[in-house]
């Protein structure tokens, strides 16, 4: 057990000064190649784009895993699952919100989870382009790092602590002054991908009337937005464990609540409702109305 970057002594520290050593190699993986015009991008067979970027992270975070924890599991979007020695599982999304970082929009990020069992234990998100790390450990609060780029490692974040904030949810208790983001407005394409909202568009369109604004900040965003106090509701019909983990114990150490919309806790589900927790019950029982 060590200390972290808060000063405090936790089970997880260990793990969390890691999760951000990672997440320093990626972030200087990504913005070496970001806007970059030798950037290789491809298609994967469910549509989505993925460019050698972020291959190229899930390899170096891998290799650095393997030789760190090599009792530890890794599932990653882009190279899947190895075997687990123990209960211990690294979860990786090299860049999350591919789409914006191939078209130069800098909303994109780095999420690296652990989870013990179904359990997140640390999450970081490191977003450069933004200039924002997220990070949290169970117990342990979350908080956001603003200003300092990928260069910085994370003892000399600590020196600088005036640099990272405690995040702590929104107070608001009505849905009519509430803020909303989401990812998409689409219904499943006729590719046949599943990743629309389909019969929950309908209470999507019933919530957003009920609001004081909806905004589409997208991906990982979203959900932090949430985490940090600055937006009420965050929702997404189709992700994978990769693109919640991380997400998931930064919203709930924040003081929010992270579930599917059946209600269920965790990032185990097929999609994701996040909130201040305030609202989150009534915000399930519109996408529950047919």
């Amino acid at each position: 057990m060590s200390i972290d970057v808060t000063g405090k002594s936790l089970k997880y520290a260990d793990d969390l000064k890691l999760a951000h050593e990672l997440a320093n190699i990626a972030d200087k993986i990504s913005i070496s190649k970001f806007l970059s015009a030798d950037l290789k991008i491809e298609t994967k067979p469910d549509l989505t784009p993925v460019t050698d970027a972020d291959q190229e992270i899930e390899r170096e975070i891998r290799k650095i895993l393997e030789a760190q924890r090599p009792a530890d599991g890794i599932t990653g979007e882009e190279f899947g699952k190895s075997p687990i020695a123990t209960n211990r599982r690294w979860i990786i999304d090299p860049i999350d919100g591919t789409k914006n970082y191939v078209r130069g929009v800098p909303v994109w990020a780095t999420l690296i989870a652990l989870m013990e069992g179904d359990q997140v234990v640390v999450g970081v998100v490191s977003a450069p382009a933004l200039f924002r790390r997220w990070f949290s450990q169970k117990d342990g609060g979350a908080y956001l790092q603003v200003g300092l780029g990928s260069s910085h490692t994370v003892s000399e974040a600590s020196s600088h602590m005036q640099s990272v904030r405690k995040l702590s949810v929104s107070g608001i208790s009505q849905l009519a002054d509430a803020s909303l983001s989401i990812s998409t407005f689409a219904t499943p394409n006729v590719l046949g991908r599943n990743d629309g909202w389909g019969d929950k568009q309908r209470g999507l369109l019933s919530l957003a009337d009920r609001l004081w604004r909806v905004r589409g900040y997208g991906d990982f965003w979203s959900h932090l937005l949430v985490a940090e106090g600055a937006i009420d509701i965050a929702a997404e019909p189709s992700l994978a464990l990769w693109d919640m983990a991380a997400l998931c114990i930064i919203v709930t150490e924040a003081g929010g609540r992270f579930t599917d919309f059946s209600g269920t806790d965790g990032p185990n589900g097929a999609n994701a409702v996040t909130t201040n927790g305030l609202l989150h019950e009534e915000v399930l029982g519109i996408f529950a109305k047919r």
